[in-house]
């Protein structure tokens, strides 16, 4: 998922890209914008843009609907997929926005599965948000990945994406649509240890929070809640520590270059692995070594 903003933000400059990343359920990008009209699109993807610093000016039209937003830091800019955006102008720059872009049906899953309504009644609207907690903390986690990527980044972006389209269909959609009350119970027994087998066999392969909702034949988001019951952690924050428990294993255990291990985990690059292996452990995979070594 590349989203359409290339051909959009003409007058910008991308930042930072998720592409390195492979995430496969949400794709993020960080621009600098300059004044200036960009070109009419109909985007495939679903667009949620958030001021992270400044103030501007924004007058755009979407499906006929002309809306003009003074910007300041949490300023959110929905436009869905298949909403063509007739005219976009910034007045003033925007040094930093975040672009989180979503699949254009991006929450069948979860509401045929947890909310309980037909996809086909629900239509977002092409609205500006002034600030919403919510998105300001999906885009702070995004953030955080972007520049210090995890041990199991992938999953916590696959979580983040079910969850940010849940609350898009409930709070923005031109339908009356209210989410069931929860009551998901922990994982039973057999069901958590169907799901952890999966994860000690595939432990440093590339798996998705689905699979281990396969494993424990749920929903992706019913059974992300129950397992956090039913453990007092996210899939990601299991898997996280999990991968870089055995990491730490292999450092003080093999001769194995750090390189390799970093790769083996599922890191981009030695120095993301580095980072997110001193933030948990408190040491540099180099330091416990040479530790473990005097």
């Amino acid at each position: 998922m590349l989203g359409h903003s290339v051909d959009k933000y003409v007058t910008g400059r991308l930042l930072d890209t998720s592409n390195r990343l492979r995430w496969s359920h949400l794709h993020a990008e960080r621009w600098s914008h300059m004044p200036g009209e960009l070109p009419a699109l109909t985007p495939h993807d679903t667009e949620i843009a958030i001021l992270l610093r400044g103030r501007t000016f924004v007058e755009r039209v979407g499906s006929g609907r002309r809306q003009q937003t003074h910007g300041h830091r949490g300023t959110v800019w929905l436009c869905p997929a298949g909403i063509e955006e007739e005219y976009v102008n910034i007045s003033d720059p925007m040094l930093d926005c975040l672009h989180i872009f979503l699949p254009g049906r991006p929450f069948e899953e979860t509401l045929l599965r947890d909310l309980d309504i037909d996809p086909a009644r629900v239509e977002l609207r092409y609205e500006v948000i002034a600030q919403d907690p919510f998105i300001e903390h999906v885009a702070g986690r995004i953030i955080e990945e972007l520049e210090d990527e995890s041990a199991a980044g992938r999953l916590l972006i696959e979580s983040l994406g079910v969850a940010l389209a849940a609350h898009l269909v409930q709070r923005y959609s031109a339908a009356n649509v209210q989410a069931k009350e929860s009551t998901d119970k922990p994982l039973d027994r057999r069901r958590l240890e169907r799901v952890e087998d999966f994860i000690a066999a595939h432990l440093f392969e590339d798996f998705a929070v689905a699979d281990l909702a396969a494993a424990a034949c749920m929903s992706v988001a019913h059974f992300t809640r129950s397992f956090r019951a039913a453990t007092g952690r996210t899939p990601y924050e299991y898997v996280s520590g999990r991968r870089l428990d055995l990491a730490k294993h292999r450092l003080l255990t093999e001769d194995t270059q750090i390189a390799e291990i970093a790769a083996a985990t599922g890191f981009s690059s030695q120095a993301n692995f580095t980072r997110a292996f001193r933030n948990t452990m408190g040491v540099t995979p180099a330091q416990l070594r040479a530790s473990a070594q005097r």
